[in-house]
């Protein structure tokens, strides 16, 4: 016999293997507990557009979009017929190449990226920008200095001296028309809080709306404290972008270069779409995997679906044991057949669960009548058990056919019954019948009635099933679950009403001496019988003798008067 204590550690071993497996796939793919969570994707396309110089090369640089965080770039795509295409990285920014020998005509590229909609993002490709000295002439230089010691005088961090500086810059004055009269607002910006040393850049932001062509990037500016930095809009200084914003270019990078190109334009066309978690997870996972990262996927969302249709249903299998082995060693229900009510639960799956109930009382009362036939004619029982195979499979084909005439399409998925299995247990129902009586047959058919009921309901939970399917380490717990409870040896919850009568009686007499109830000193004895088991033994057996020979003294004696 194996040790108890090697059978706890593999049960053990077991249950924490499956628990960490669990949590592997939900923190590497992102695996939802709960069914039909949705994920957000925007589909973002750019169109350029230009018109190629006579007799030259043609070369067209695209910034893509950048890296920040609640949002991860899943897949991209580029449309340019003719064109060699090359994606490169340079000074943390990423780009998209186009070339071409000898274009004619007006140009038209597309390049599109699904993006994410992720919360676990923290990831930016933000950097740093170093501060460049002030070479503005004049008037400029004299103009920008004056709003930077306005704007310092009145801040206390980089972030209110950005707010004071676009407040100058929202006054009516002299000073800031001469400055619009020159600079871009944004570039302004950036400029002053540099004089005022203070590290920001211009970024690039898509408003991302649902169906919306033709966009244009609007510009922003980051202003860092250290390695931190928020986003700023120059025109009215709120802080922070919308969750439907993105940052396009975020480096100082122009967002469009050509080479042998003129009057070049650039638009965007946005479209929201939503797919399952688990799909997002997966897309996730196969962008961590392309990167190199080596990753288990534990998961069978890479099989054919066909093969995943199938497996869908066979992982719900071990659900079934687990509720049938409960319900059979500590509940104490009988059934006919020990696993024949999961399979008749994954029949119902596949019926309704009242019409798979109504067909199999049909089946199972009509091939008992059989049967009983059947058991005068003193068959073999290879003969008779393929006799009842045949009948029950007339049965199944009589109700298919019936129920499809009158309408009750239901009555078709009837063939999902096991067949053999039906036939087994008609036979085993027919024999108890004969040995035990009709309430043996009744008592363990409807036990296995309602086991099949209680695994049914089990298995078409839409939250069983979904986490089944994707997180295998769940069978390994429900193994140990299993191993558990076959190592039960206690009272079945079914078998207490037999001591109800005995609990009461200790819970409401009293024992010979009338001073304490009887469970009182039960639970003495007990505590008495932990704390020292050798000498307490010892001491209760020396009383038992010391009962018993007083009970032959008195009897000898009694036996001696008498003669």
């Amino acid at each position: 016999m194996a040790s108890r204590g090697l059978f706890y550690f593999v049960t053990a071993v077991l249950f924490l293997v499956g628990i960490l497996l669990i949590a592997y796939q939900k923190i590497t793919f992102d695996v939802p507990f709960t069914p039909n969570l949705k994920k957000e994707i925007w589909t973002v396309e750019a169109k350029v557009e230009f018109e190629p110089k006579k007799d030259a090369a043609a070369e067209v640089i695209l910034a893509l979009p950048a890296v920040q965080p609640g949002f991860t770039q899943i897949k991209q795509n580029t449309a340019s017929l003719g064109y060699g295409v090359n994606y490169v990285r340079r000074d943390g920014s990423n780009y998209v190449e186009w070339s071409k020998r000898d274009p004619a005509g007006l140009q038209t590229l597309y390049y599109s990226a699904d993006i994410l909609v992720d919360e676990d993002a923290e990831s930016s490709s933000m950097i740093v920008p170093a501060i460049e000295p002030n070479t503005e002439p004049e008037p400029y230089n004299t103009a920008i200095n004056e709003i930077a010691q306005t704007a310092l005088s009145r801040s206390s961090n980089p972030y209110s001296f950005a707010t004071q500086v676009i407040h100058e810059l929202n006054q009516d004055s002299e000073t800031n028309s001469l400055l619009f009269s020159k600079y871009k607002r944004d570039e302004l910006l950036v400029h002053i809080l540099q004089v005022g040393n203070v590290h920001a850049r211009t970024v690039g932001v898509l408003n991302l709306r649902d169906g919306r062509r033709n966009q244009r990037l609007k510009s922003y500016v980051a202003v860092f404290d250290n390695s931190e930095y928020k986003i700023f809009d120059p025109s009215n200084g709120s802080t922070g972008l919308t969750k439907n914003q993105l940052i396009w270019n975020d480096n100082g990078n122009s967002l469009l270069d050509i080479t042998g190109g003129r009057n070049a334009r650039i638009s965007f066309t946005t479209l929201n779409s939503s797919v399952s978690a688990v799909a997002a997870g997966v897309k996730k996972a196969n962008l961590d995997v392309a990167a190199g990262e080596e990753l288990v996927p534990f998961s069978l969302s890479a099989l054919p679906a066909d093969e995943q249709s199938l497996f869908k249903n066979l992982l719900l299998l071990p659900i079934g044991v687990v509720i049938v082995v409960f319900l059979r060693v500590i509940v104490g229900i009988k059934t006919s057949g020990t696993f024949m009510p999961v399979l008749i639960a994954m029949s119902f799956l596949q019926t309704s669960l009242v019409f798979g109930l109504v067909g199999f009382i049909a089946i199972v009362g009509v091939g008992l009548i059989v049967r009983s036939w059947l058991s005068h004619l003193n068959l073999l029982l290879v003969a008779r058990i393929s006799a009842v195979i045949i009948t029950v499979i007339g049965l199944i084909g009589t109700i298919s056919f019936v129920s499809y005439k009158v309408g009750i399409t239901e009555g078709v998925k009837v063939t999902f019954f096991p067949m053999i299995i039906l036939s087994w247990t008609i036979e085993r129902m027919s024999i108890l019948w004969e040995e035990e009586g009709y309430k043996e047959v009744l008592k363990q058919g409807g036990g296995s009635l309602f086991v099949a009921v209680c695994a049914y309901l089990s298995m078409s939970s839409f939250f069983v099933q979904h986490f089944t399917f994707n997180f295998l380490g769940l069978q390994l717990v429900l193994l140990a679950l299993v191993l558990i409870m076959g190592n039960y040896t206690g009272f079945r919850l079914s078998e207490l009403k037999r001591f109800k009568p005995l609990a009461s009686q200790i819970q409401l007499y009293q024992n010979g001496d009338e001073t304490e109830h009887e469970s009182i000193r039960l639970k003495e004895e007990l505590k008495e019988l932990k704390s020292d088991p050798h000498n307490t033994y010892r001491t209760w057996k020396k009383q038992a003798q010391a009962q018993i020979q007083e009970q032959e003294a008195a009897k000898t004696q009694e036996q001696n008067s008498d003669k």
